[in-house]
């Protein structure tokens, strides 16, 4: 495990599916369930869905979480840090909602929101915490994914997303690698 690289375990973004940054909120619920739904058929082996640009490259991925974020699009607005720095931790929560309104209205024109919100709308590029290069040690990875508690990284190769490295993945490696001791 210890001379073990990212590409080792990768996924290649060519097996995964995939959704324009412009299809609706409806057509991300619709996607995601379909994802779902092949998986668990045994159809397909992933159920994370890929967001592509208009160039068809890989920009991101979106989640079930992620449609509640574009339910709810006050979230855009949180500066977490600012809101801990200014608020302190005991009241950060309350603060929140009464600042930014969080979870007052959320389904308020949900048929609205289902045709009208975009993908790019609300859904997140990765951030340097959930990316790693494919000839990366694990043992880089094994830190950010207990640090920043992610499913999964993206795989990079210069400045193009190449593949994922999912979590349940790398754990299987590892619990595969324990076994092999014979304890």
């Amino acid at each position: 495990m210890e001379t073990m690289n990212v590409n080792e375990l990768m996924v290649p973004v060519d097996e995964f599916p995939r959704i324009s940054h412009s299809a609706t909120f409806m057509e991300a619920v619709s996607a995601l369930e379909t994802a779902q739904e092949k998986f668990l058929s045994g159809e397909s082996k992933q159920r994370i869905l890929l967001v592509v640009d208009d160039q068809k490259k890989v920009i991101g991925k979106i989640s079930p979480i992620d449609l509640f974020v574009g339910l709810e699009t006050n979230y855009a607005k949180v500066n977490s840090e600012e809101t801990i720095k200014r608020h302190g931790l005991k009241y950060i929560w309350k603060s929140m909602q009464e600042d930014y309104r969080l979870w007052e209205n959320p389904f308020k024109d949900l048929c609205r929101k289902a045709a009208d919100v975009r993908i790019r709308d609300f859904y997140k590029s990765p951030s340097g915490g959930q990316m790693v290069k494919a000839d990366d040690p694990l043992a880089k990875c094994f830190h950010l994914f207990v640090m920043h508690r992610h499913d999964s990284l993206f795989v990079t190769q210069g400045d193009e997303i190449i593949g994922l490295l999912r979590f349940s993945d790398v754990y299987q490696s590892v619990s595969d690698s324990m076994k092999a001791c014979g304890i």
